[in-house]
């Protein structure tokens, strides 16, 4: 680790992911390199190792940063509602989500390369994050959601979290996967996050409200 102060590092760091996130908006995981990255920061591209061992670390700290963001705005929901029905809450939730495409994005298409060529101790870092959302979504169910036992609110993020896994992939179809379907007379229909996310949402937790009465 370079030497400086703390504000400096980790600004660094943010310069880095930054660059990342821009190239990861018009460019493929696969076809980005640290020289990429590096370019399109203020220092030289060696510095980037300093920092970051792999590629794959600058794309979880992106994934984390990520995370971070979408617990803020559901801590954010839980403090400003006290309470709020299956259809408010799927329509809020949705929202956070509709905002998080980079994320959606990372976690069903490179988490198994960013998590299998990253250093133990960012793996380490970015689960703590994961957990984190796992207790951003609990609060939440918890709050607003009294009639909800714990193996409720578990069976939900059970079937949540590997749901989200499908969002992205569902919700961006390219011209050529369109063009395939079109052919192979697929019945495909386009839905945006926000829509996929609120319907699934608002039918777990109506299933929960019919059978336990919440």
């Amino acid at each position: 680790m370079p030497k400086g102060s703390e504000e400096l590092t980790n600004a660094r760091k943010e310069e880095i992911i930054n660059a990342c996130a821009s190239l990861y908006e018009t460019v493929g995981f696969k076809d980005i390199t640290i020289r990429d990255i590096g370019a399109k920061t203020s220092f030289t591209r060696t510095s980037v190792y300093n920092y970051f061992q792999t590629k794959e670390e600058i794309f979880l700290a992106l994934l984390q940063r990520e995370h971070e963001a979408w617990i803020a705005d559901l801590d954010r929901l839980a403090g400003e509602h006290d309470r709020m029905s299956a259809d408010d809450f799927a329509d809020a939730l949705a929202h956070t989500l509709e905002k998080r495409n980079c994320m959606l994005k990372l976690m069903s298409m490179n988490l198994y390369d960013m998590e299998g060529n990253s250093r133990m101790e960012n793996l380490v870092a970015f689960k703590v994050v994961y957990a984190d959302a796992l207790r951003a979504v609990s609060c939440c169910l918890e709050k607003f959601f009294t009639g909800m036992t714990v193996n409720d609110i578990q069976e939900f993020l059970y079937a949540f979290f590997p749901f989200l896994f499908g969002v992205y992939p569902y919700t961006t179809a390219t011209d050529k996967q369109k063009e395939a379907m079109e052919f192979a007379q697929v019945n495909y229909a386009q839905y945006s996050i926000y829509e996929i996310v609120k319907s699934f949402v608002t039918k777990m937790l109506k299933s929960y409200s019919y059978q336990k009465k919440i």
